[in-house]
């Protein structure tokens, strides 16, 4: 009987694909997997401790931050600058970006950025959350603080990204530019065991995941889009199901694996999109691509060619699977 291959020895195996790999990208992976670990016994046990419920502070974007926000981050973090191979990080949850100078951090290679749990809102309803991360190479030079422009770069410069998903089960799903993987925690051994090899998104698919509460506000090509999702057409299986669990990480893992496309469109309310560029965006999309699907934020703009100019910079966000998102590209156009 073949032995479940876990994380740690995939990546390893994985290594050879990588001629000038120093290990670093596996001390990240290293990192990311005890916070995760840490991070799912603590969700797992959210009802039983004062873990859940807002912290009474907001974050840089003024919305309300939820204890576990706190707590994810911190561990995330920590665990991250333990290794020295991280010379800093962006997240979310802080205002500006976090230069690492303890031990040797600064001769580190690289910078993550990342939203430490995202869909935090959903913990009091027992209802998936996610973490969100993306690893780039630093641009500033080594032995050096962390500079701005290190965390500014463009979603294509991404050298890994992925996410671990807090649900019925916990998973780690991630890319380094050669395919997608899925890992699935086993709680009894503590280790994630590759359950999910090289996910392929289907090319088309029959679920649209959007918040129809802000229909009203949307714009006329994101209207008429949906409106041709509820149309009833045999040719196209239409009407498409609607599925919209309010947690980034959950919706697209969904759709990633039985097809479909997530939206989140510009509003009165956010003119420029709720999204994150570069803690949700950027690495989704990296994810979306690499399984063979689509993220763009407008027509004719991939997702992961965008310039950012900001570290909380928003967009909207139109990813899945490439029949879809071309469709809605093509109402888009239209307006």
């Amino acid at each position: 009987m073949e032995m479940t291959k876990t994380l740690g020895e995939f990546i390893i195996d994985r290594q050879t694909e990588y001629p000038n790999a120093t290990g670093a990208l596996t001390s990240i992976f290293s990192s990311i997997r005890l916070a995760s670990k840490v991070l799912h016994r603590q969700i797992n046990k959210a009802g039983l401790v004062d873990i859940t419920g807002a912290a009474g502070a907001e974050n840089i974007q003024g919305e309300q931050q939820q204890k576990l926000d706190i707590f994810a981050n911190e561990k995330f973090k920590t665990a991250l600058a333990a290794r020295g191979v991280v010379c800093g990080i962006a997240s979310e949850e802080e205002d500006k970006y976090v230069n690492f100078e303890e031990g040797n951090t600064q001769e580190g290679e690289y910078v993550v950025l990342m939203d430490p749990l995202d869909g935090s809102s959903n913990i009091d309803v027992n209802v998936s959350v996610g973490t969100i991360f993306s690893i780039y190479r630093r641009v500033s030079p080594l032995g050096q603080p962390v500079t701005e422009a290190d965390f500014l770069q463009p979603g294509n410069k991404q050298v890994a990204a992925g996410y671990v998903i807090y649900g019925s089960s916990t998973m780690l799903v991630y890319t380094t530019g050669n395919g997608v993987n899925g890992f699935t925690l086993d709680p009894s051994l503590g280790v994630f065991c590759l359950s999910h090899p090289d996910m392929q998104m289907p090319e088309d698919g029959k679920i649209y995941s959007v918040n129809e509460g802000n229909y009203i506000n949307f714009p006329t090509g994101v209207k008429k889009y949906i409106k041709y999702c509820q149309e009833e057409d045999e040719a196209t299986q239409r009407p498409y199901t609607s599925r919209y669990i309010g947690s980034l990480v959950s919706d697209f893992h969904r759709n990633l694996i039985k097809g479909g496309i997530y939206l989140y469109p510009t509003a009165r309310s956010y003119p420029k999109g709720k999204l994150r560029l570069l803690y949700e965006c950027n690495p989704i999309a990296f994810l979306a691509e690499q399984a063979g699907g689509k993220a763009i934020s407008a027509p004719d703009q991939p997702i992961m060619d965008l310039k950012p100019s900001e570290l909380h910079e928003r967009t909207p966000f139109f990813v899945g699977s490439t029949k879809m998102v071309n469709k809605v590209e093509e109402f888009l156009r239209e307006g």
